[in-house]
């Protein structure tokens, strides 16, 4: 019997969007199992200067809810080689946003040294958590929120 093919996809999977479901559908047909990791606020604050929007309880329960997830794992630290030897994956996914930047090509030298295979997917430009939270935060700034409770008042005069 073919030992089984373990795939990790880790990332902060904050305003989860649709390059964020093609990751992961893209990565279950790389793989006979896939974990996905989903990064900690403290550690997504350390590593990009800001904390997620949505809270990582419900990231993970959004991730886990995808079917092509098998299981989640909380990224606490940055170093992947320790979630390696956590998970025991075989191959990472990771967009190609990633590919040619100093962090991953040092990471896929060490993982080559493990026999982890590093597989990139097409990055979704037209869509990210970037351009997500800007339309948001312009969004805040052009029309400031309703008070609770003021569009069922407006509702009610219809």
């Amino acid at each position: 019997m073919e030992p089984t093919r373990i795939g990790y996809a880790p990332g902060v999977w904050d305003l989860f969007h649709i390059g964020h479901l093609s990751i992961l559908n893209e990565a279950r047909r790389h793989c006979d199992r896939l974990v996905a990791g989903v990064a900690s606020d403290e550690l997504t604050s350390r590593l990009k200067g800001r904390t997620p929007v949505i809270p990582l309880t419900e990231r993970l329960e959004i991730v886990r809810s995808v079917r092509h997830v098998d299981d989640v794992v909380v990224e606490t630290h940055g170093d992947k080689l320790q979630i390696w030897k956590q998970v025991g994956f075989h191959v990472v996914f990771k967009g190609d946003d990633w590919k040619g930047t100093p962090k991953w090509e040092i990471l896929e030298r060490r993982f080559a040294k493990v026999g982890v295979e590093v597989v990139y997917f097409p990055y979704t430009v037209h869509t990210s958590s970037t351009l997500l939270r800007r339309a948001l935060e312009l969004m805040q700034l052009t029309e400031p929120l309703r008070q609770e409770g003021h569009h069922e008042q407006d509702m009610s005069h219809q």
